[in-house]
């Protein structure tokens, strides 16, 4: 079992962690003073009409411009996120013979430990330990859940509740800053839940190596917790790379590839990754909002006209995923094998 969080320091970067000069990430951030927008939710109480048409003008400008924005305000409790946060710390610092029955690389198991990623298949490794989970319908998945910490089942439950209600909320203003029905998304394009916490340990010489490579999230929504102990989230703006900066008790949000074919490319999904620091372990928390998979995805039909035909073929979600992985998660290379004459 090969765990960057079962050795708590690293004094230098292993040969198989260091990336060869024209992948390592270099300071190409277009401007350290650019930031993503931060939408106030109002305490998550946005199923009123006060203030909801513009906070829905604030999601479609940040949609469109950056495929990214943060949320503050949004109605889930600093201590939800905190406690969930510390639980996820909690198990990667567990004994290596404590995680080792957990570690894995079957996808279909609804919990599992592993390093790296699965997409690159080269040689030279990221610089992350994570853990895979299946979190929606709780009671389908809770029993497969670790035992250890002795709160994590608690403490899980109770956040993909929370996270999932956040989603919700939002799915339903983006539906209607398209004037699509308000629960255009509800059902089978929402009920799947996976997460993804990710470890990052403080790295001797991040020049040298990536946390994780360059990519879009194959789903429709994803609601990530980035804690507050280093920055290493970046997203893909114009020509170059800039800082998602953590905020204390926010959410950073960002459109997966399923929603930005829904709105026929009005919504991007845009590319992020993240890079390493020598100063603190990071530790992440991503929810992904995903159809089933059996759902049938196409361009709304709302969103295409004469003048805007539909840009992307119609497909099942499962036979995305595949593709999705046969093609390593690069984003040209996916959306161009779902383009009409692509």
């Amino acid at each position: 079992m090969e765990l960057l969080s079962n050795q708590p320091r690293y004094d230098t970067v292993p040969d198989k962690y260091i990336f060869p000069p024209e992948k390592r990430p270099v300071n190409n951030v277009v401007n350290p003073s650019i930031n993503l927008p931060v939408i106030d939710l109002r305490g998550g109480c946005i199923d009123s009409d006060i203030g909801r048409d513009e906070i829905i003008r604030d999601i479609m400008k940040a949609g469109k411009e950056f495929g990214f924005f943060q949320v503050i305000n949004h109605g889930i409790q600093a201590k939800t996120l905190n406690d969930m946060l510390q639980v996820c710390e909690n198990f990667f610092k567990m004994p290596a013979e404590e995680k080792k029955r957990y570690y894995s690389d079957d996808m279909s198991r609804a919990f599992f430990l592993n390093s790296s990623t699965q997409y690159d298949q080269s040689e030279t490794r990221y610089w992350r330990d994570y853990m895979r989970i299946s979190c929606y319908p709780i009671e389908e998945f809770i029993d497969q859940w670790p035992e250890n910490p002795e709160n994590f089942r608690a403490v899980l439950s109770e956040y993909t509740v929370r996270v999932r209600e956040i989603a919700s909320k939002l799915l339903k203003l983006i539906a209607e800053g398209f004037g699509l029905d308000r629960d255009y998304f509800c059902g089978d394009l929402s009920n799947g839940t996976k997460m993804k916490v990710n470890y990052y340990p403080p790295c001797p010489d991040p020049s040298l190596t990536m946390g994780l490579l360059p990519h879009c999230d194959r789903q429709l929504i994803t609601v990530l917790a980035q804690g507050t102990a280093a920055c290493g989230l970046q997203a893909k703006y114009k020509e170059g790379w800039i800082d998602v900066k953590p905020i204390p008790n926010a959410f950073v949000i960002n459109f997966g590839h399923q929603l930005e074919i829904i709105t026929n490319g009005v919504l991007k999904s845009v590319e992020h990754r993240a890079i390493t620091n020598s100063g603190a372990a990071r530790t992440s928390v991503a929810v992904f909002i995903m159809p089933d998979m059996e759902s049938f995805i196409s361009p709304a039909k709302e969103m295409v006209n004469e003048e805007n035909p539909p840009l992307y073929k119609s497909f099942v979600f499962k036979d995305f995923l595949r593709i999705y992985t046969d093609l390593s998660a690069k984003r040209v290379d996916v959306m161009e094998a779902f383009k009409i004459n692509g």
